[in-house]
């Protein structure tokens, strides 16, 4: 297959993985709103947008039970179901979480299974390219969805959800279409029932899973807060994981150690084999640091650059058009030149040489928020507006220009025999740093003013080339690792 007809099919698939990412948080607030639900359940309801980040858990049966294609095509009907069933609807009813709920995860569902088709579909040399295309027409599929908030207007909310589950039924049809997936790579030695109990028998295996365990209920519990009223909970998690390793360090005292073999039999495990895979090679520590800090500066300042404008009294308008409008557009351009650039340079060259384009562009809002008067007596002159726009455009674009980089990195360190579930596991990794960013930011931007803060994550974007020695070697692991596997690998 041509490297053209790959890039097509991956446009056509990341407008559909798009799509109902923006009927979740473009159509949804604002029909609720307007049919009169209380800002605090709109707000609940956003929580249930948790399943995009906690799809690591689920994604082994994506991968163990592979046919991609119609997981997406399943995906897809079951969205536009739900979608049929609110243009039917006369009012908000209980039964809506339950269906909000089943969208999310039917998209994250998706979102595995696309994933997962597009690194087996893709060779090595075509990631720089393809993560370029993935994030234009990702966005794409969003705008679409927005396609779908205006008709509202004209058509009425039961015809625009009639829309939208038209389109997804159009995106099944598209999916159903695409090339159909290699064979297995590699099938599954072992069962569940016996990987459960070979992890139950090796400390080192336990622990890592006991950690999985307790960060995903992290993660819940930094987004539903449902730990506040119970203020001993995590002394008593942690202390019953610690128990439960110390008990399986003092069982296996009692074995002969070459009797034990967990560490290569996890590997070929149903549930948690991509798990171990991932942990098991060299340099994996720090290369999943670099996953968690190498975008930290764009992260941090992006969650206060929306309220910087609205102090400075711009417009709603202007902040729409400008900051919104146009900074995706030149986001979509960013994504594609650094697609192209990864894909001439090398991945490695474009994570270092993009990464300080991207960190860079922090330094136009630093002397932005410097110029620009921002408060109460604030009033936005000609020059100021210039200053700000630039500043924007040159952010938005460098943001697109590090993401392509960024992407093609996780897609190329990825062993395709799980390449759905370890996809998840390193982007739930990038997410995290996100969520932090976010929450910190506030914090930052309050107590050191807006210019120092942004200068602040200018520096913050340095540390993961700190890195970069063993992202290097990691990558030189995967080529080898590919090369001996054949040109199946």
């Amino acid at each position: 297959m041509s490297t053209r007809t790959k890039l097509f099919w991956v446009a056509v698939l990341y407008s559909t993985q798009g799509f109902p990412f923006g009927v979740f948080y473009e159509l949804f607030p604002v029909y609720f709103r307007q049919l009169g639900i209380e800002l605090k359940d709109i707000g609940q309801i956003s929580l249930l947008g948790l399943a995009w980040t906690l799809k690591y858990l689920w994604a082994p049966a994506v991968d163990h039970y592979r046919h991609h294609r119609v997981w997406m095509a399943v995906a897809d009907v079951a969205m536009a179901t739900v979608l049929v069933a609110f243009a039917a609807s006369k009012g908000f009813g209980a039964w809506m979480w339950v269906a909000i709920g089943a969208f999310t995860v039917l998209s994250a569902t998706n979102d595995i299974a696309i994933d997962g088709y597009t690194i087996e579909l893709l060779h090595r040399d075509e990631l720089g390219l393809a993560n370029g295309i993935r994030i234009g027409f990702w966005r794409v599929g969003v705008l679409a969805s927005g396609l779908a908030l205006i008709v509202s207007d004209w058509i009425a909310w039961p015809g625009a959800f009639a829309c939208g589950a038209l389109t997804l039924a159009i995106c099944m049809i598209g999916v159903l279409a695409a090339p159909r997936e290699r064979a297995a790579l590699q099938t599954q030695e072992s069962t569940l029932q016996v990987e459960l109990r070979r992890i139950l028998r090796d400390p080192n295996s336990l622990a890592l899973v006991a950690a999985v365990a307790l960060g995903t209920l992290w993660l819940i519990n930094n987004v539903t807060r449902w730990s506040e009223g119970r203020p001993g909970f995590w002394i008593v998690a942690w202390g019953v994981a610690a128990a439960v390793i110390a008990t399986a360090w003092i069982a296996r005292s009692a074995l002969e150690p070459e009797s034990i073999k967990v560490s290569v039999d996890a590997e070929r495990g149903p549930m948690l084999g991509a798990l171990f895979e991932l942990f098991a090679r060299p340099h994996i520590v720090p290369v999943l640091a670099f996953v968690l800090i190498f975008k930290l500066g764009d992260a941090s300042m992006g969650f206060m650059v929306k309220p910087f404008w609205v102090d400075a009294k711009f417009s709603a308008t202007e902040i729409g058009l400008v900051s919104v409008n146009i900074g995706l557009v030149l986001s979509i351009a960013g994504g594609i030149a650094g697609g192209w650039y990864a894909h001439r340079a090398g991945i490695f060259k474009a994570l270092w040489v993009l990464g300080l384009f991207q960190a860079f562009s922090n330094l136009g809002y630093v002397f932005a928020a410097w110029l620009i008067p921002y408060g109460p007596q604030a009033s936005p002159d000609l020059w100021h507006r210039a200053v700000l726009y630039s500043a924007s455009a040159a952010e938005s674009f460098t943001g697109g220009l590090g993401t392509a980089a960024f992407l093609a990195f996780l897609m190329a360190i990825v062993d395709k025999r799980h390449s759905a579930t370890e996809y998840a596991l390193l982007s739930s990794v990038f997410a995290l740093s996100r969520s932090l960013a976010g929450w910190a930011s506030g914090f930052g931007a309050q107590e050191l003013g807006y210019a120092r803060y942004f200068l602040l994550t200018f520096f913050l974007s340095f540390p993961a080339y700190t890195l970069l020695p063993w992202v290097r070697r990691m990558l030189e692991y995967v080529d080898m690792r590919n090369s001996s596997a054949g040109p199946s690998a």
